[in-house]
């Protein structure tokens, strides 16, 4: 049984000093507060629990940057510069991009990552041999870097909504020939891509309706057994578009109409869910499912701002995501968090609370509860739970003369970059003095294949 020390940890009833935690199997056997390091213990300085990565398409990372001239100017624009991107992609290179996205995340802190898994099928849309070939390549990214896997596979079958009330949806481009599925050949692809995973020891499968523009309510019905009680993920209402679109074809507004007719609870994470009404948010407060939150994305793609204010108020649960991966940092994603909060707001600190004044402390702690639930892995450093435990540089900058909470808001608000010292998943460190153990190889690969793409 291993050991690891920390001088100061964020433990689920708050900070404490002289933490002990014994780590065996992968998972914190015992937590000792109050102790002196012993002989043979790894030690740090400061000690949090791994963030959740909710929400990820872990190939887009190979097209970060390639989006960001005038053309590709809304979300819609932007969507077929990807179906270009992802045409000559094989699974050796989806392979490639998700291991480099992956050691990004665990360098920034995220040590789980909920991967809304997409790309199927081959360049001309048909099954691969092995229907989940592509899985297997996810499941491998996470083998080779180390990172907590929620593999949720999506089920697409659509282009969009009909194009008025009570129309069949409209059939799916040809852009998106890689990503579809029927019922049949999706519940296929569950079974194994269940088996695709099972190498992984605390690998979790759970499903992913891609929204209600590719999933109709009768294929949500029909395919959700096949999540077998793990986590349900759904793109809601991330576009005006979308919304108008879905009034237009069914009378009703996303969230409103998921809410009303697929059997959202807490097992449900509604990705962006960014333009609510006050009711349709505070019944999805209400109903104990997460809000799905990619900040970066949500920027970078012009999508809008997710009203956290007000959904925190009435104890809506929450937590982050890397989405496109244009840009993959857990403390950024934080921050940006808050301060599109200010900026709609004209207020500042508008995520803290009474129990925790400190912004980031409660941003912090709220994704940790509502991202760990969402990927159906609890987080924090509690006995039973994964041993995924982040340390940050008590001598960065942005820390020094700093204690306790004032360590998170230093960390989130003030570090230009680094701040995450070590990481250790399933009680293995896998980044050190801030860079990922197989960094480099790994690195060597995407830039490898990113100019076989580019040729």
């Amino acid at each position: 049984m291993a050991r690891l020390w920390f001088r100061s940890a964020l433990l689920p009833d708050g900070w404490a000093e002289g933490v002990a935690l014994a780590i065996a199997d992968g998972r914190i056997a015992a937590v000792a507060r109050g102790v002196p390091a012993a002989a043979g213990d790894e030690r740090a300085e400061i000690g949090l629990p791994g963030l959740a990565n909710l929400h990820s398409h872990a190939f887009q990372r190979g097209m970060a940057g390639l989006a960001e001239t005038r053309g590709p100017d809304s979300f819609w624009t932007w969507r077929e510069v990807m179906y270009r991107f992802v045409d000559r992609m094989d699974p050796d290179d989806a392979e490639a991009i998700a291991a480099q996205a992956y050691v990004e995340m665990l360098e920034t802190g995220f040590t789980r990552v909920g991967e809304f898994h997409y790309l199927h099928h081959d360049p001309a849309g048909a099954p691969y041999a092995d229907r989940a070939e592509m899985a297997a390549r996810i499941a491998a990214a996470a083998q080779t870097t180390g990172i907590g896997l929620t593999l949720l596979p999506v089920f697409y079958a659509h282009g969009g909504f009909g194009a008025g009330r009570g129309a069949p949806p409209a059939p799916p481009s040809p852009g998106q020939r890689r990503f579809l599925s029927d019922r049949d050949g999706f519940a296929a692809l569950m079974r194994d891509s269940r088996r695709a995973v099972a190498g992984l020891p605390d690998a979790v499968v759970g499903l992913a309706p891609h929204s209600l523009r590719a999933a109709t309510l009768d294929d949500i019905a029909a395919i959700l057994p096949l999540a077998e009680g793990g986590p349900v993920h759904i793109h809601a209402a991330e576009q005006v578009r979308e919304v108008e679109e879905c009034l237009a074809a069914t009378g009703a507004r996303p969230v409103d109409l998921l809410l009303d007719r697929a059997g959202v609870d807490r097992r449900w994470c509604l990705i962006h869910a960014t333009h609510m009404t006050a009711p349709e948010r505070r019944r999805f407060a209400a109903s104990g499912a997460v809000a799905g939150l990619c900040p970066i994305t949500e920027a970078n793609l012009g999508d809008g701002v997710f009203p956290l204010a007000a959904f925190a108020g009435e104890e809506g649960s929450f937590g982050i995501g890397s989405d496109s991966n244009v840009l993959i940092s857990a403390a950024a994603e934080l921050r940006l968090l808050e301060y599109a909060q200010r900026l709609t707001g004209r207020a500042r600190a508008v995520a803290a609370t009474p129990a925790h004044p400190s912004t980031g402390r409660a941003l912090f702690e709220a994704c940790i509860a509502g991202g760990g639930r969402a990927l159906g892995a609890p987080g924090g450093l509690a006995v039973g739970h994964s041993a995924d435990i982040v340390s940050l540089d008590p001598d960065h900058p942005a820390l020094a003369a700093r204690s306790r909470d004032a360590w998170l808001d230093g960390w989130i608000f003030a570090a230009r970059e680094g701040g995450v010292e070590q990481v250790w998943r399933a009680g293995r460190r896998v980044v050190a003095d801030g860079r990922h153990v197989a960094r480099e190889a790994v690195a060597a690969r995407f830039r490898a294949t990113l100019a076989r793409l580019a040729a």
